[in-house]
């Protein structure tokens, strides 16, 4: 029961527009009824999760932005009928009725609302609104904070300095001058501007021809309705005046209709709605009685209440797995008995067998499912198909048959689908016209909580969490060239390979998310990594298209170019010799010309890495400058132009990479099959390769960019004043390093200065020593270790970030983000200076380019909801690092350029804010490399 507490200027008062929310719930989730008797219960699901969010995610970065609740409740309309339809017939006239299967949910949401203990509101005669205008009015008296819990514009005519709104479903706070910016006028000009719009949801008339800019620019010119309608004769343009003039008398009804009544008699005190301890139990009858096992599990873990003995996930997930009790369905009743369980249980995990590791390609061999530790199954589809003889006679399902059978509980919103790199799995399903909803993923969940710590990969998360020895895939397929592919594999022996991974996944689901929660880090998967996930899969299966003439032109350039290192190379040697062997080039700079610097490997053979290469050809060796051309121009036609042209996949014309999700160590992504992240770009070559990839007929690329994002990270997460003030004012940082390191003023700051002092910006983010500075810049050593000091002498805000980052990773072991992610930094106290120095670095380096990771996947989750909501057909294809790559049609690149860049700057917000500027640089061009 709610508690009674004065309300005053300590306190803050929640009002949720429970009607609102009814109706939002009830249209943006699929269709979700009760199993047991065929009641719909969508609404109600989507309420419950919504209220249970709001009162229970503390690190919920908007409700920390506006204060926990003191005192809270939820309000909503009586009926239909309010005492606005008394001052105009025909208000609200043409909404229908509700939805039928919408009807029997609203008693059960109040139930709902009950359940959790809170105040339940509604009075005859009076809407909703109504009623939270004279609660916040009432409370605001007091001196209390008010949080209004709805997107209603109708509601902002409330909103001052101590009453806000919060809109729950995109997690925004709605304040007084964010009224203005999107309406044009602040709170207190609402009610006028409603009257002259009207509202034809509501039926309320307003002026015709007055939108929302021209009332908003009408109300700054004259101040009120009243002035506005009694000066309409001043008003130079005829039609306005004319429509202001007579509809005058509309305007001011819909004023009447459009102003909320603050003065709702008979109300309950708001003092009675403090908030009580929680009584988890009785929320969780109300949940178990509606059938809703996912957010039941949900609350028990919160309030700590076991689960009957035999439903303890637990401890179902600590047994041992028997991976000879699991089932092979090959039959739809089986399936349907399976199905039912899995709904009991509340989360079903998903696994996909095929034939190959492309998911592009790949054919649907089979899928393995488990509904509870234990309860695991394999359905075979594909075996011993195209003609392959398998020992065996066994009855298959039909794929499109199964896929249909699984549709309702694939995109059933209240059972979670977890998988393990569960993206390989939806892009294959979707391939297959298969939809996969909600998603969670296990290697996200290790990769959330021990980022730099151990692999992720299932077996080796089985051994770590389950103690448990997974099946070797070359046990049930075989080795070498007796390696078969699933197809060919005996269904007995791939139900007991399958199953098990479904079953695996299961219990790391239940262990892994237990163990986000004690270290902190449930924000960084919930937030970052599982969100993340469809939109990465819907990005690689759109895939990017490029032309094969340009790449088939630029490996003849590269091959022309080659040979032309490798006249140059035999001119400077005195002898022909191989280029790509290490070996024979050791021998002719080492051995035959003495150039210093030869060290000999354990093999005995020279040493001839790229970096020592650097420094020979730097000091003006004619050899390794051939030698290292010749490499880049071998490396760019067999890595990308060659291979590009090999990976354009034969159906869809474009080439698919794939997107490691949890391979680094930094929260970064990485590239393969083909790798698309590293085509370098400091070299006219490179860019010649981004021009190879094109955008399709009408269309456009679009690429977006954050400038320079790890040095504005290091300017804030470093207190560097003088790099943030650069960035603030708009100055050239390089130019202002080079002016500050070389000692020159800023105007006279030559190019060259300014490329070195980019060389020493960036170099320092990666913790650069003199040595390797040198190198770079073709200086002494001790010119470049000179540079260093110089540097941290005028920024010493950078040397104290990284001495106090390598003490805390010291210390604790790891390093964290901005927004919590955890970098373990393994070596960090090794007693091998060589270990420990690259671990310093890599302390140094992870909290920066972290951040700068979480703030691109942040961008990427919001970016395909902000293009639908601007009416934008453009589609994300691309990350690399720091830029986004979309197609968009010619027409709407100027306006998808806006709205990705506005989304891309807004990414941290409002979990952080920054001490500098996030700028983001968009164009749309035919190809990526003229985009950039």
């Amino acid at each position: 029961m709610p508690l009674n507490a004065p309300l005053t200027a300590d306190s803050r008062l929640y009002l949720v527009d429970g009607s609102a929310y009814i109706f939002r719930a009830f249209h943006a989730l699929p269709p979700l009824t009760r199993k047991s008797d065929g009641l719909p219960i969508g609404a109600v699901s989507g309420f419950c999760n919504m209220l249970w969010k709001l009162l229970s995610d503390a690190s919920n970065d908007a409700v920390e932005h506006i204060g926990t609740p003191t005192h809270f409740a939820v309000i909503f309309d009586h009926s239909s009928y309010s005492f606005r339809n008394d001052l105009y017939a025909d208000y609200k006239a043409n909404r229908g009725e509700p939805p039928e299967d919408l009807v029997p949910q609203f008693p059960i949401i109040r139930d709902a609302t009950r359940a959790f203990g809170l105040p339940c509101l509604e009075e005859e005669g009076f809407e909703a609104d109504d009623l939270i205008a004279t609660y916040a009015r009432a409370a605001e008296a007091k001196g209390a904070e008010v949080v209004i819990v709805s997107s209603d514009k109708d509601l902002t005519q409330l909103v001052t300095d101590k009453v806000v709104m919060f809109d729950p479903m995109k997690n925004k706070v709605i304040e007084a001058a964010d009224v203005e910016e999107k309406f044009g006028v602040g709170p207190d000009k609402m009610i006028d501007l409603q009257a002259l719009m009207g509202d034809s949801t509501d039926n309320v008339p307003g002026v015709p021809g007055i939108g929302p800019k021209t009332a908003a620019q009408l109300l700054t010119e004259y101040g009120t309705l009243e002035e506005l309608l009694s000066r309409a004769s001043e008003i130079k343009q005829k039609k306005r005046r004319e429509m202001l003039e007579n509809h005058a008398d509309d305007a001011l009804v819909s004023k009447e209709l459009v102003t909320l009544r603050i003065d709702v008699p008979g109300l309950d005190d708001a003092e009675g709605f403090g908030v009580a301890p929680f009584d988890h139990q009785k929320l969780i009858d109300f949940l178990n009685e509606m059938e809703l096992s996912t957010l039941t599990r949900r609350i028990r873990d919160a309030g700590g209440i076991e689960a009957p003995e035999a439903a303890s996930p637990t401890k179902a997930a600590e047994q041992p797995i028997d991976t000879k009790n699991y089932q092979t369905i090959t039959e739809m009743e089986g399936l349907e008995a399976f199905i039912g369980r899995a709904y009991e249980y509340g989360t079903l995990a998903v696994d996909t067998e095929t034939d190959s590791l492309n998911a592009m390609r790949a054919r649907l061999v089979g899928i393995s499912l488990c509904a509870a530790p234990g309860d695991a199954c394999y359905i075979p589809l594909l075996h011993g198909t195209d003609g392959l003889d398998l020992t065996e006679s066994v009855k298959q399902l039909d794929t499109g048959d199964l896929l249909e059978a699984l549709k309702d509980i694939f995109t059933d919103p209240s059972i979670l689908k977890v998988g393990q790199n569960l993206k390989f799995d939806l892009v294959v399903l979707n391939r297959h016209g298969a939809q996969l909803f909600p998603v969670g993923d296990t290697m996200l969940m290790s990769y959330a909580s021990e980022c730099g710590e151990t692999s992720h990969g299932m077996d080796e998360l089985s051994k770590r969490h389950l103690g448990h020895e997974t099946i070797p895939f070359a046990e049930v397929a075989g080795k070498g060239k007796a390696k078969k592919t699933f197809d060919q594999i005996a269904v007995e022996d791939a139900t007991r390979y399958a199953a098990e991974d479904a079953d695996v996944t299961q219990r790391l689901a239940i262990v892994l998310s237990k163990k986000l929660t004690e270290e902190g880090v449930t924000s960084v998967y919930e937030r970052m990594e599982r969100p993340l996930v469809p939109v990465i899969a819907k990005m690689e299966q759109e895939g990017i298209k490029v032309d094969r003439e340009v790449l088939s032109r630029l490996s003849s350039e590269f091959a022309q170019k080659m040979a032309m290192f490798e006249d140059q190379a035999y001119e400077a040697a005195g002898e022909k010799f191989n280029l790509g062997s290490p070996k024979q080039i050791g021998e002719v700079l080492f051995g035959k010309l003495g150039l210093p610097g030869g060290k000999k490997t354990k093999t005995g053979a020279w040493a001839t890495g790229a970096e020592l290469l650097d420094e020979l050809a730097a000091q003006g060796h004619e050899v390794p400058k051939a030698v290292l051309g010749w490499r880049q121009m071998s490396k760019l036609k067999s890595t990308y132009t060659d291979a590009l042209v090999a990976a354009i996949h034969p159906e869809t014309g474009r080439v698919h990479t794939s997107f490691s999700l949890a391979s680094t160590s930094t929260g970064r992504l990485s590239s393969n099959d083909p790798n698309l992240q590293n085509i370098p770009i400091r070299t006219e070559e490179g860019r010649k390769i981004r021009r190879a990839f094109i955008s399709e007929p009408g269309n456009l690329l679009v690429s977006a960019d954050y400038s320079q994002i790890e040095l504005r990270l290091l300017a804030h997460i470093g207190d560097v004043p003088e790099l943030a003030r650069a960035f603030q004012e708009g100055i050239d940082v390089h130019a202002l390093t080079a002016s500050e390191v070389f000692e020159v003023p800023l105007e006279e700051v030559t190019p060259d200065l300014r490329r070195s002092a980019k060389t020493i910006n960036f170099g320092i983010i990666y913790g650069i020593s003199a040595f390797g500075l040198s190198a770079r810049l073709g200086i002494d050593r001790g010119v470049a270790s000179d540079y260093i000091k110089s540097y941290f002498a005028k920024f010493p805000g950078i040397r104290r970030y990284m001495d106090e980052t390598i003490a805390s990773a010291k210390e604790c072991g790891y390093t964290e983000t901005v927004f919590g992610r955890r970098s373990h930094i393994q070596g960090i106290n090794a007693k091998q200076p060589n270990m420990r120095s690259f671990a310093e670095r890599q302390a140094i380096n992870a909290p920066i380019q972290g951040t700068a990771a979480d703030i691109v996947k942040r961008a990427m989750i919001r970016v395909p909801g902000a293009l639908e909501e601007a009416g934008l057909s453009a589609r994300m294809l691309l990350q690399v690092h720091d830029e986004l790559v979309l197609e968009c049609p010619e027409a709407e690149a100027e306006r998808t350029c806006e709205v990705v860049a506005e989304v891309m700057r807004d990414a941290p917000s409002p979990a952080a804010e920054f001490s500098v500027p996030l700028e983001v640089e968009a164009n749309a061009a035919p190809n990526w490399e003229e985009a950039h």
